[in-house]
């Protein structure tokens, strides 16, 4: 056996070696290549079991962790396709305060076929793999009639090199991943990309789900592209860095289907990411604590990138934690994650934010804007799965943030009065249902699951997401005497992939 040293010498120069195959790699994730990639499952032989905890994809078991990590190349390489679709449904607590119910709470309480992702995920060579998620959206847009269309775009990608060096003495695995979503590559469920993972609908009825409820993440959002590097050492110590820029040039396939006035824009390729975690496994038990961080520069959305003053800045630092008990037919997993996100306007959006609403005299205005905004995410979460068919899951969310007229969007006018309509046309209207009397972003509450899958392929499952706070206030956050407990909602789901 060759020492460490030289081994990882050896890898890097395979690694640059098989950078053409790389470039091939990424020519195969155009959708109109799709037949070619085949499913995980069908590659390594595997039951669904083996890589996701108690069969609830995607969280993942410790051999689903070492399967990623080693780039998807454990197992033969196969040619079946890999589709995923979601039907659901949603009923909101409360639609009575709204101008046009119709519009703010579309679909609520009528099932649909919400929306459906195309795979092309496997093993390419002995070192290289890749997951690349198409998805399409069912109701993607609305015209002017109110009917909607579908659309379909890029979704998440994660195209990777690795080796591994094991002996008596050493395993060692390392890698590089070249994607476009920050923590995507990450192994653990309390990261970023994977704590929520219920796929969710557009329409406007499934707003306040618990998929769209607070979870930590990262100002730079995604459909982006970054290279990392990574290594994990005797399954203990886990590390990763890298940094990322715009998917522009000869990465635009990591944003195909996306406007180019939605596509993140980032300044330069000075946007560093990191990842530090410890893990340990004894019997059927694993625990992990680890942190991860992000400093994003990036332009407000749809601006001029040639000038400076659209430029912001966000810096996240997190933390977080797991507990996983797997032992046939119990599976128990413990997580918890917070995030803390200092974001910084640019010089162009805080110029141009004198708040336009007053006190409640009609004549005091409000605190003029801060230039940066601080906000922490909590989130935690149990689940419990008993034969890898029947489970369910409790999970708490907390949001706290600065106070900001920034970010008010409800308020008194000059009359004032609180108006969605502006009768008086003093020029100033609140919003309705999602708007923000406050200024401040303070958000709480449960989400309640329980989940059947009747086979390995198919997963029911009946979330109930209840909230003590919202937008600031528990009662009439937005003005207009909506409380946080009328954004309670049910969502039904049967979730299929095969």
């Amino acid at each position: 056996m060759q020492p460490l040293a030289t081994s990882i010498q050896r890898g890097v120069s395979k690694a640059l070696a098989s950078l053409p195959a790389l470039f091939t790699t990424w020519a195969l994730l155009a959708p109109t290549q799709a037949l070619a990639v085949p499913a995980f499952a069908r590659q390594t032989g595997q039951n669904c079991v083996a890589c996701h905890a108690g069969g609830q994809f995607p969280e993942l078991t410790p051999y689903g962790r070492i399967f990623k990590m080693t780039g998807y190349t454990i197992g033969e390489r196969t040619m079946p396709l890999s589709v995923m679709g979601i039907a659901s449904y949603a009923k909101v607590a409360d639609t009575s305060k709204s101008d046009d119910p119709s519009a703010d709470f579309q679909k609520n309480g009528t099932p649909l076929f919400a929306t459906g992702s195309l795979f092309i995920a496997g093993k390419v060579t002995q070192n290289i793999g890749a997951f690349a998620q198409i998805t399409y959206d069912n109701y993607a847009t609305q015209d002017a009639s109110g009917h909607f269309h579908g659309h379909s775009n890029a979704d998440n990608i994660d195209v990777r090199y690795a080796d591994r060096i094991i002996d008596g003495k050493t395993d060692f695995v390392y890698g590089f991943s070249l994607n476009n979503n920050p923590s995507i590559s990450d192994p653990w469920n309390t990261s970023a990309a994977w704590m929520q993972y219920v796929p969710v609908p557009s329409p406007t009825s499934y707003r306040f789900i618990d998929g769209t409820a607070p979870y930590p993440g990262f100002g730079s959002g995604g459909n982006i592209a970054g290279l990392t590097a990574y290594m994990f050492w005797r399954k203990t110590i886990y590390a990763e860095l890298g940094t990322y820029r715009s998917a522009d040039r000869g990465l635009t396939f990591m944003t195909a289907g996306v406007n180019s006035a939605d596509r993140t824009k980032l300044q330069g390729s000075n946007n560093p990411y990191w990842r530090l975690a410890l893990t340990h496994e004894w019997g059927p038990h694993n625990i992990m604590v680890g942190t991860s961080g992000m400093v994003a520069h990036v332009y407000d959305g749809g601006s001029d990138t040639a000038d400076p003053g659209n430029l912001g800045r966000f810096r996240n630092t997190g933390i977080d934690a797991q507990y996983q008990y797997i032992l046939d037919p119990h599976t128990v997993t413990a997580q918890v994650a917070f995030m803390r996100q200092v974001q910084t306007y640019s010089s162009n959006t805080f110029a141009g934010a004198a708040p336009p609403y007053f006190l409640a005299d009609g004549t005091t205005p409000t605190d003029p804007a801060n230039p940066a905004d601080t906000t922490n995410v909590l989130r935690a979460k149990v689940s419990y799965v008993y034969q890898a068919r029947y489970g369910g899951s409790l999970a708490f969310f907390n949001l706290t943030g600065t106070t900001n007229t920034l970010n008010q969007t409800a308020g008194y006018d000059s009359n004032g009065q609180i108006t969605s309509t502006d009768p008086q046309g003093t020029g100033i209207a609140s919003a309705r249902v999602e708007g923000n009397l406050a200024g401040n972003p303070a958000t709480r509450g449960f989400t309640y699951e329980a989940f059947w899958m009747p086979v390995q392929n198919i997963r029911v499952g009946a979330q109930y997401t209840a909230y003590s706070r919202f937008n600031g206030a528990a009662s009439n956050y937005d003005g207009f005497g909506r409380n946080a407990k009328d954004n309670n909602t049910l969502f039904l789901y049967a979730w299929l992939a095969y």
